[in-house]
């Protein structure tokens, strides 16, 4: 998928693809990529709509969104989206909402392809943090522990 925008976010460079209707994608991408600025009409309302949230957690997307995923990743990116800012669910809470396994939640979590829009950094792991973009170290967890303090801020 090409991006429409690479933007500068207070942890790195985000990469947006859209459709003209749709936002598809959030990836994070190297700090090193450059700037592009948005592409369209829905790539300029993406961004400025993730800028305003990086300025003020409380900030609400409003975007509409067009997903590729199975049954249970829709239900587990459903349930996400009804987690309150400035809180989290453990894996295993929110597959026991949905009647599915924590690991079968992680996964879904994973595989999230709008994080931030879709709040997958408020699933954390029953005695710690978690995983982030399939990752359990590194830049994916400072990344998740950013955006869990902005919200709490």
């Amino acid at each position: 998928m090409t991006s429409q925008a690479i933007i500068t976010a207070p942890f790195g460079k985000l990469a947006i693809c859209c459709s003209d209707e749709d936002l598809l994608g959030i990836e994070f991408v190297s700090s090193r990529m450059k700037e592009r600025p948005p592409a369209s009409v829905m790539a300029r309302e993406i961004c400025a709509q993730l800028t305003a949230y990086f300025a003020d957690a409380s900030f609400e997307f409003d975007l509409p969104f067009s997903l590729d995923g199975s049954h249970h990743q829709y239900l587990v990116w459903q349930a996400m989206l009804e987690i309150p800012r400035g809180q989290t669910l453990t894996y295993g809470e929110l597959a026991k909402q949905i009647g599915s396994s924590a690991q079968a939640v992680g996964q879904a979590c994973g595989s999230n392809p709008i994080p931030i829009v879709i709040p997958c950094h408020r699933v954390v792991g029953k005695s710690g943090l978690g995983g982030f973009m399939h990752h359990a170290e590194g830049d994916a967890l400072d990344i998740k522990r950013w955006l869990l303090a902005h919200e709490r801020h």
